[in-house]
């Protein structure tokens, strides 16, 4: 009986691991590990919109917010989208995370959770949550571009996750990625491994809320369209 895609991720997450250098002050966090319900959680998502061996187009974030993926194990969704849009409730936890609010309006607008993820795929290239202390002894959330040793230490790390990831069935010909920073470290790698023929870049989710709310539907509009020029 061949393995599903949803499968194929469940099986990859299950053995995330970064035992690598951080820089001082950095930190990683693997949902996996420190919250036995996000295992269960993330199962559930995957057995229930992966359930097949289609190939999908992939959707690269930046590393997952401990919000977000880094608490349900699910990209771009937090505890409330998990539950409202998916279906699937998590009693161990509560989140709220703003990139979240807009790529499940987005989804909505798109076709719905069912149809978008026959379709597509999220992950990271660094595909754990990665955290930073400020000054005043606080963590918060950190990308892995944020330091250049710290890009530089995860480098490989994230090269390997990124093979492994286009091995769970995606297609290569043209790969979206969320964030133009984010772009120019993803171009870098590209160029070093030939992962991807096609770059196309989009504004990312937590810039959009954060900086432009009162564009939403624009941005919306723009996902809606780029995706949808892949048919």
């Amino acid at each position: 009986m061949s393995t599903t895609f949803g499968e194929k991720v469940i099986d990859f997450n299950r053995h995330l691991s970064y035992s690598g250098q951080l820089p001082e002050g950095f930190q990683v966090l693997n949902p996996y590990l420190d919250n036995p319900e996000t295992m269960v959680v993330m199962k559930q998502f995957y057995n229930q919109f992966y359930a097949d061996s289609n190939t999908r187009k992939f959707i690269i974030g930046i590393n997952p917010s401990r919000h977000g993926a880094g608490v349900t194990g699910v990209p771009f969704t937090d505890t409330k989208r998990l539950e409202s849009n998916c279906g699937i409730k998590m009693k161990s936890a509560h989140t709220h995370e703003v990139s979240s609010v807009f790529m499940y309006d987005m989804i909505t607008e798109f076709g719905g959770v069912t149809n978008f993820y026959n379709k597509f795929y999220i992950n990271s290239p660094f595909p754990l949550a990665i955290i930073r202390q400020t000054k005043e002894r606080n963590w918060i959330n950190a990308n892995y571009y944020d330091d250049p040793f710290l890009f530089e230490i995860v480098k490989d790390f994230m090269m390997t996750c990124l093979k492994q990831t286009i091995n769970l069935g995606l297609d290569t010909s043209e790969v979206f990625i969320l964030g133009k920073k984010n772009a120019t470290f993803i171009n870098k790698l590209n160029k070093e491994a030939q992962l991807f023929d096609r770059l196309t870049v989009l504004e990312h989710p937590r810039y959009i809320q954060q900086y432009k709310s009162k564009e939403n539907q624009f941005f919306i509009d723009k996902y809606i369209l780029t995706l949808n020029s892949l048919k």
